[in-house]
């Protein structure tokens, strides 16, 4: 089974928390703070692998998860970060975010990775809390969380020719021809339902990729027929093989060639702009008076056409040396039309800007966030020491004037991540 769009859930391992804990050895007299600190949680790494050739293995498994990072331990031991949660993809994976569609990376080199879902960081042991004025602090951090995020993945097919057309033009008959390629070939139309890719060898040491793609129709950029979903295997491609039907069907193969391509242009307009090799098929059933005529009339519209029988051969071997000729001339002066490197960039943990906290009431109750007051939202806040070090930090933030200038009194509620806090004034 071919699939070609996944969507999943990936999310970072939650960090280890930090301990608290106390020197204790013989000898050692008041030993003094000794919590270590947690580890970090492991990350969700997505990786393009050459051996995998679909989206298949999400289709049952949705959700991933890296490995927790592990507690802290005595004699400010630090937990054992979490192991990181690689998932292979096939090369040629778009990695989106699933509601904003924006680009994350485009894995299109085997062994390229992302980082999709950082892990979260390792809480504070006790010991990092020792000062002059608390010398037995009985503070600890608990682990952040991990990233959450849910991604589509889109397959887009790696090849060098992309061969189009109407449906039963013969496209699986010419691909099964010049290549090793043994899609489903029958007299029926839409009889490819995937795309198929084939290895051409034009020499020795010398070759191209090609990829079939199920027939277009009229209105196919609107979704009718089956060739809109696959039309992004071709995005990818330098060159395009135009596959006209000249068998005795009752169309016209100058309406059809003009039809597909406008489709082309409806679905992408840099699709369209390809280069492309118009050819051709089922010379097989035309007199030499039929095939000369019909050459004629692409040419008074100024398009050359190539003449070739997919089932006997007749003009293939003359087809496979031109994509290669016309392949090498593009290599020479273009890159491969691939997404731009700039969207690999890793998008985690980047913060943009904006004040150091930010302060909204809803009704009776104080809502604080922002980045100087999200990591005292980890404190563990059972011991009486904890609370007293949370009201320190607020108060040399400046967040504690901000509430009270705001009209924060007795018996109002501070709330600070999953804390709410009942504020008395000393």
């Amino acid at each position: 089974m071919f699939i070609d769009e996944a969507k999943i859930c990936v999310v970072g391992g939650k960090g280890g928390d930090g301990i608290i804990g106390f020197r204790r050895e013989k000898f050692v007299p008041k030993g003094g703070p000794d919590g270590g600190d947690g580890g970090r949680g492991g990350s969700v790494i997505l990786r393009a692998d050459p051996h995998i050739n679909t989206l298949l293995a999400f289709k049952h498994k949705v959700h991933f998860k890296a490995q927790n990072g592990q507690h802290g331990g005595k004699n400010e031991r630090r937990g054992a970060d979490g192991e990181d949660l690689i998932i292979r993809v096939p090369v040629g994976t778009v990695v989106k975010l699933l509601h904003t569609g924006e680009i994350l990376a485009d894995l299109d080199k085997p062994g390229k990775e992302i980082v999709v879902a950082r892990g979260g960081e390792g809480g504070r042991g006790n010991a990092h809390f020792k000062s002059s004025t608390r010398q037995a602090p009985r503070i600890r951090e608990k682990g952040a969380p991990g990233e959450e995020r849910w991604l589509k993945l889109e397959l887009k097919l790696l090849a060098d020719v992309g061969i189009i057309g109407f449906p039963n033009a013969g496209k699986s008959s010419l691909i099964a021809k010049i290549s090793a390629a043994r899609p489903k070939i029958a007299p029926y139309p839409f009889t490819t339902l995937v795309p198929n890719l084939g290895v051409v060898q034009v020499e020795e040491f010398k070759e191209f990729v090609v990829v079939d793609i199920p027939g277009l129709i009229e209105g196919a950029h609107e979704g009718k027929g089956l060739g809109d979903r696959f039309l992004k295997h071709v995005e990818r491609t330098r060159l395009l093989i135009h596959l006209i039907d000249l068998g005795p069907t009752g169309r016209d193969p100058l309406s059809d060639y003009e039809i597909i391509n406008r489709e082309l242009r409806s679905f992408s307009p840099t699709l369209a702009e390809k280069p492309q090799i118009v050819v051709g098929n089922k010379i097989d059933l035309l007199s030499d008076e039929e095939r000369q005529a019909t050459k004629e009339r692409f040419a008074a519209a100024g398009i050359e056409l190539r003449l070739i029988s997919a089932v006997t051969g007749e003009g293939t071997r003359e087809l496979v040396y031109e994509c290669y000729r016309r392949l090498e001339e593009l290599k020479a002066t273009q890159p491969h039309p691939v997404l731009e490197e700039a969207s690999v960039r890793r998008r985690v943990y980047t913060f943009t800007g904006g004040p150091a906290f930010e302060i909204h009431r809803d009704g009776e109750t104080f809502v604080l966030s922002g980045p100087s007051v999200e990591r005292l939202s980890r404190l563990s806040l059972e011991e009486r020491d904890a609370q007293e070090y949370l009201y320190e930090r607020l108060e040399a933030l400046g967040v504690m004037a901000e509430l009270r200038r705001q009209g924060l009194k007795d018996g109002h509620k501070i709330r600070l991540g999953k804390y709410e806090l009942v504020y008395q004034a000393s």
